[in-house]
């Protein structure tokens, strides 16, 4: 299935379901306030639990890694480039084994770039359906040409689901349906250490990547963090793919934040205007400060408004 005619498909079935969604996106308009403490540096791990870490390299996403006697099992694998860093991190972790499991939280290259060294080593690799079918073709970004080639046979996920699954382990993992960052958001819940590794379905350090373009959109950022919100409790850890871990008042202070600009974004485009008007008309900017400049989020998220609200897009 080609690009287009994919979009058109999930249109037409979100067209039908858009009402009950609206539901959910008219949040009030309250102060931003600071993520709670519990960064990760730059560089280094953070310990959650005996067994349970948040390994962070310079310029890449966070990792989770769970250790234990069956092996290592990670939640992303960060960039190619950046797969032998992260490897030798694992590696100097207590109780560390062999990984035989690693998560896709979605397809970016960000994500995957452990896929194929870890495939041809025999681990599972685990993501929805949608993301395998992204890492299947070559996908070429319209808002600045960047292009990403497909993944060989070896380094596409071999484990695959559409809604929810438990590994022997007992851990957890679902589908994000809402789309907040592509259309195969996966989260991965660790209940023993009460740990929710959300990949770039929350953002937790500047604004996020929209990428329309494969799904995402910024309702689905409102219905995702909505969504997520009944996953955790008050001491639930959520580990974000950029950005300190996160509690559930994050959560929920990101839900009216992103409530309040999805409705200003509409009504826009209900105006008729375009997304450099969107642009100008701030609809970010008591958020600003704290989140930084706005103009890339807000451009992409109200383009991403055309293929689930506008019938002709």
């Amino acid at each position: 299935m080609d690009q287009v005619t994919r979009h058109q498909t999930r249109r037409q079935i979100l067209k039908a379901a858009i009402g009950g969604v609206a539901g959910i996106l008219g949040a009030p308009v309250l102060r931003l306030t600071a993520a709670r403490a519990q960064a990760v540096s730059e560089g280094g791990t953070l310990k959650l639990s005996d067994d349970l870490f948040v390994v962070r390299i310079p310029g890449e996403a966070n990792v989770v890694a769970q250790t234990g006697a069956d092996g290592v099992l990670l939640v992303d694998g960060g960039s190619a480039g950046g797969s032998d860093a992260l490897m030798k991190a694992v590696s100097g972790l207590p109780g560390v084994g062999p990984v035989r499991t690693i998560f896709n939280t979605h397809w970016h290259p960000e994500q995957t770039g452990s896929n194929e060294r870890l495939g041809k080593a025999g681990a599972t690799v685990i993501a929805h359906e949608n993301t395998r079918l992204w890492l299947t073709q070559n996908v070429t970004w319209p808002w600045d040409g960047r292009r990403f080639a497909r993944l060989p046979k070896i380094a596409q996920p071999n484990k695959t689901f559409y809604t929810t699954g438990k590994l022997d382990s007992g851990v957890r993992y679902g589908y994000i349906p809402d789309a907040a960052h592509t259309d195969g958001d996966l989260y991965v819940f660790f209940p023993k250490q009460n740990v929710l590794a959300v990949g770039d379905a929350v953002s937790g350090q500047g604004w996020p990547e929209v990428d329309w373009w494969t799904g995402g959109w910024i309702g689905g950022i409102v219905g995702g963090l909505q969504r997520l919100q009944t996953l955790a409790d008050a001491d639930t850890r959520i580990v974000p793919a950029r950005g300190p871990v996160l509690g559930l008042s994050d959560l929920k202070t990101q839900y009216e934040m992103y409530g309040t600009i999805y409705d200003r974004l509409t009504q826009l485009l209900n105006k008729g205007r375009g997304p450099g008007e969107a642009v100008e008309a701030r609809p970010t900017k008591e958020f600003d400060d704290k989140m930084g400049n706005p103009d890339v989020f807000v451009r992409r998220a109200f383009e991403s408004l055309w293929a689930y609200l506008s019938p002709d897009a």
